[in-house]
């Protein structure tokens, strides 16, 4: 049996005990149903909008990694693959793979694709990565106190401002990677034992930054911009559900509950992190003053939006990319796309809407 075959054994059966040990938490959320009847209608319509935002951004960063114009190929193919990766197992990695294969039908180079992919996947994972540092002084000094939503908006909206900022610094200069991976590489030295020091973390960044760079090629900014408003507009659908509940939690904790379940979220064990996002929020969400009932169903109108109406919905991108790509048709007639260069090494891709 090989190796490939073995470890994915291990991760099946490891997603099998987490779906198991996690299924009280599912549980308790999707009993909550007949609460929804309950819901501010008007937030719970945002909730969907602010979510369908967040998904544009997405396929605007995509567009951007494969130098094209074109919307319906690489939104349709993006939903298809992010359904199928939500319901097989693989989760992130099987997701991009069905994309890619998609998009090969309709004329895309599939080590161009797979480059893309790869660029457009690390800054998701970049910016989600940032957003609990950023947030980190505003969730430790607990400000603002007041129980406000819109105080909240403001707040994040800041930190995500200072991911911009930093993003910026990151791709215009080498200084600002130098010292975050120093004091990364210097962290993991000191609190995980291991029988070899980690070395080389600064060049190891410096060297994502130039592919993911060299792969977007002039319109970095603008696809930092998406992707920042990929999570921007997801947090702001995570604040209508819980303005669809009336809770009006403290805001700091809200960002720690949103950004708990961004980390969560990339969990490989079960796709989507399901499970482990649903109880985290929940938790955190209690802890921000959420009431426990209001907390579930805040989570479960969040999720049913952003996890699970998605399923469906690339059901048909699949189906309408089918009838339109089944015939003899290059993508390259719809797009302006230009060569990308492949990817250093294989690209694992793990996102939560991949």
């Amino acid at each position: 049996m090989s190796k490939r075959h073995v470890k994915t054994g291990v991760l099946l059966a490891v997603g099998a005990v987490s779906l198991y040990l996690l299924l009280p938490s599912l549980l308790t959320v999707f009993s909550a149903w007949r609460s929804l009847d309950h819901l501010h209608w008007v937030y719970a319509v945002l909730v969907l909008a602010c979510e369908a935002a967040s998904f544009v951004c997405l396929w605007a960063l995509d567009r951007i990694a494969l130098h094209t114009r074109a919307w319906f190929s690489v939104a349709a193919a993006q939903l298809s693959g992010n359904a199928v990766g939500r319901l097989l197992p693989g989760g992130g990695a099987t997701a991009t793979a069905f994309t890619v294969s998609m998009l090969r039908r309709a004329g895309v180079d599939t080590g161009e694709a797979t480059a893309a992919f790869g660029a457009s996947t690390a800054l998701q994972i970049a910016t989600t990565l940032a957003l609990p540092v950023f947030a980190l002084p505003a969730i430790i000094g607990g400000a603002p106190v007041d129980h406000s939503l819109a105080t909240a908006a403001y707040l994040g909206i800041g930190v995500l401002a200072l991911v911009v900022a930093a993003g910026i610094a990151a791709f215009a200069f080498d200084e600002p990677l130098e010292v975050a991976g120093r004091a990364l590489q210097w962290l993991l030295n000191k609190t995980v034992r291991r029988r070899r020091p980690v070395r080389g973390l600064p060049e190891e960044l410096l060297a994502d930054r130039d592919f993911i760079r060299k792969t977007l090629g002039s319109r970095w900014a603008a696809a930092l911009l998406a992707a920042v408003g990929n999570t921007g507009f997801d947090y702001l659908a995570l604040l209508a559900a819980l303005k669809a509940v009336g809770a009006n939690p403290q805001p700091s904790l809200v960002l720690l509950a949103y950004t708990s379940a961004e980390l969560l979220a990339l969990i490989p064990f079960t796709p989507g992190g399901l499970g482990f996002v649903e109880a985290g929020l929940v938790g955190t969400l209690t802890l921000a003053g959420v009431h426990a009932s209001d907390a579930v169903t805040a989570t479960l109108l969040y999720r049913i939006v952003s996890y699970w109406l998605p399923i469906p919905a690339g059901g048909v991108a699949y189906v309408l990319f089918r009838r339109r790509y089944d015939g003899v048709r290059d993508f390259r007639t719809e797009s302006a796309a230009s060569p990308i260069s492949s990817a250093p090494g294989s690209a694992t891709v793990k996102s939560s809407k991949r």
